[in-house]
């Protein structure tokens, strides 16, 4: 990662990885969820899904580049809390390959919407599978209230 000359390493690298389990849990996991009248259903820990200690990689390899100093920060220094966070959307990304490559090795071909975060639920969803074709259909649009609404 680039972040000019150091200040701490120790505390960049850290930096790094908050950032990135961060970035893969807004990727993956956060999910904002409205009911039809307006009241936010995913307002706290118990419902509202972020990244946990069991969630960060085992094995992190971050390294620092160096010769890369930036002769207008504070001693040469970078930024370096946000811009790892978009390095979470490796996860999405892969996740969003994966599924491409199921529909593909079961015959489903073409344009499929697939919108971050990748939830297990949105995964099902995507693949199309055997276990979703057992999922009763929705009735007709307006003939129900639905429990949330897509934002």
């Amino acid at each position: 990662m680039d972040v000019g000359d150091s200040l701490n390493p120790a505390i960049d690298i850290g930096q790094i990885e908050g950032a990135f389990v961060q970035g893969y849990g807004l990727f993956t996991m956060e999910e904002i969820k409205v009911r039809p009248d307006g009241v936010r259903l995913t307002r706290g820990p118990g419902n509202y899904k972020i990244p946990s200690a069991d969630d960060a990689p085992r094995h992190f390899n971050v390294r620092l580049l160096k010769g890369s100093s930036n002769r207008m920060g504070i001693f040469s220094s970078k930024a370096v809390g946000e811009p790892p966070l978009f390095l979470g959307a490796c996860a999405f990304f892969a996740i969003r390959e994966a599924v491409r490559s199921f529909r593909l090795e079961h015959g489903l071909k073409g344009y499929f919407r697939f919108d971050s975060p990748a939830t297990p639920e949105q995964i099902r969803l995507a693949c199309e599978d055997e276990i979703l074709k057992k999922v009763p259909q929705l009735p007709a649009k307006g003939t129900y209230t639905p429990w949330t609404v897509a934002l």
